[in-house]
């Protein structure tokens, strides 16, 4: 599964060729430092939003607005928001000011804790917007995942029940990344 994207900015500086950026889950699981139903489920709403605002047409990295769910610092809005910059190069005031006058990505990412969705994704050319909704509800963790956690979180764990716990945690999130192309409900899209 990716993501592809075209760059002008990556274009003009020969960054990558013909300017065209794919994205993995790999990726992100680099970007992030782990793998879990956060990152994957921030990988797939960007994903479904931009199919969902470009169709056919190779999404424009760098004009892309992002609002994310929530307050910078709190609970898993730094994750997917950090996913949703990498991938569509939208950044706060911390980013890429810009060459000319042109390629500026700063303040094209933003939060709202009253956002009804948990993204919303929308094309600065066209100014079409997407709502986009995550269900991770949808495929639930195996029965002994809470368990194996504390059992991991306190110290105590063996060999085994580490493994244990690595497996059902990595399990779900393959599911999750399964049923991305089997289950409409897992991430849904409102158009604004």
């Amino acid at each position: 599964m990716k993501i592809i994207l075209y760059d002008p900015l990556c274009d003009l500086l020969g960054s990558s060729t013909n300017g065209l950026m794919t994205y993995t889950y790999e990726d992100v699981v680099k970007l992030t430092g782990h793998s879990c139903p956060t990152a994957s489920g921030a990988f797939l709403m960007v994903k479904k939003g931009l199919e969902e605002l470009y169709g056919d047409e190779t999404p424009l990295r760098g004009g892309i607005k992002a609002v994310v769910q929530g307050k910078l610092g709190d609970g898993v809005v730094g994750v997917i928001s950090s996913v949703v910059s990498y991938i569509t190069g939208a950044t706060d005031i911390s980013g890429f000011h810009g060459l000319g006058g042109n390629y500026d990505r700063c303040g094209l990412l933003s939060y709202d804790e009253n956002l009804d969705a948990q993204m919303l994704l929308q094309r600065v050319d066209t100014g079409k917007s997407v709502k986009i909704t995550y269900n991770p509800q949808l495929v639930p963790p195996a029965p002994q995942m809470q368990q194996l956690m504390q059992m991991v979180l306190s110290g105590n764990a063996t060999v085994k029940t580490k493994k244990d716990f690595q497996d059902v945690w990595q399990g779900r999130v393959q599911n999750i990344l399964a049923a991305f192309d089997t289950n409409a409900n897992l991430v849904t899209c409102k158009y604004e």
